[in-house]
């Protein structure tokens, strides 16, 4: 029989470990995203020294569980004599950090992959125009490229971000309170694991749910101004016409 006044004495508390996931979530997808662009490029790139490292390193992360890339970044590097002694040490040494840096570079992987794939589904006719109107490689990527890829990478990106979402609970396993480290702490405060543990799964279905509506929204938003884009309305063409 569940405790319902236990899992309601107990939601307050957890809340109190959500801005924390969120916290690490955001700054894990924005490392990601900062790593995975310029992967993603020299995956695609003709040079085998571009896409042979960028193909290995996509391959080495994605072959190792998550949790074991956060164990080696947090007590494997500080094994080593160098790393203890470097300017890095006061960021690698604090577990926060570390989650960020192990699952950031997880989610490069798996967002390159994703980015690759997209770039390379982009028509060269939209391209091939861009640089007949005297536009650079930079410009083209900006105004052409890159949008288009963004549209066509959206679907398979919303279920990184949920991924990654879900990941942040392993940071509870090197001492960090986000909503799975107050739900530990709050098992071994009331013997209860079945109701707190639901009570935090509530939790984290509400967060991903969420956010997966939004993105929805957004991809439905940008599918439809395309749309527009490649359909004008008679006003849009003669206002083209006369511009």
């Amino acid at each position: 029989m569940l405790d319902f006044q236990l899992m309601s004495d107990a939601f307050p508390k957890l809340m109190g470990g959500v801005g924390l996931t969120g916290k690490l979530s955001i700054l894990i997808l924005l490392l990601g995203m900062m790593l995975a662009i310029p992967i993603a490029y020299a995956r695609n790139a003709q040079s085998v020294w571009l896409h042979g490292p960028a193909n290995a390193y996509i391959l080495l992360i994605r072959g190792i569980p998550s949790l074991l890339q956060v164990f080696m970044v947090y007590y494997g590097l500080g094994q080593l004599d160098f790393v203890r002694h470097s300017a890095l040490w006061p960021i690698l040494r604090d577990p926060f950090w570390c989650v960020i840096i192990a699952l950031g570079l997880n989610s490069a992987a798996y967002t390159a992959e994703i980015i690759s794939g997209a770039l390379r589904l982009i028509a060269k006719g939209p391209v091939e125009a861009a640089y007949a109107l005297g536009l650079s490689w930079f410009q083209t990527q900006r105004k052409v490229t890159i949008p288009l890829a963004i549209r066509a990478a959206l679907p398979a990106y919303e279920n990184e971000i949920i991924l990654t979402v879900k990941a942040t609970s392993l940071a509870s396993t090197v001492t960090l309170m986000d909503l799975t480290g107050v739900a530990r702490l709050e098992v071994a405060n009331t013997y209860a694991p079945y109701e707190i543990f639901l009570t935090a799964g509530a939790i984290y279905f509400c967060i991903t749910t969420t956010l997966s509506w939004l993105l929805r929204r957004l991809e439905q938003r940008l599918s439809l101004e395309h749309m527009k884009t490649l359909n004008p309305t008679p006003l849009q063409q003669t206002e083209t016409v006369h511009a």
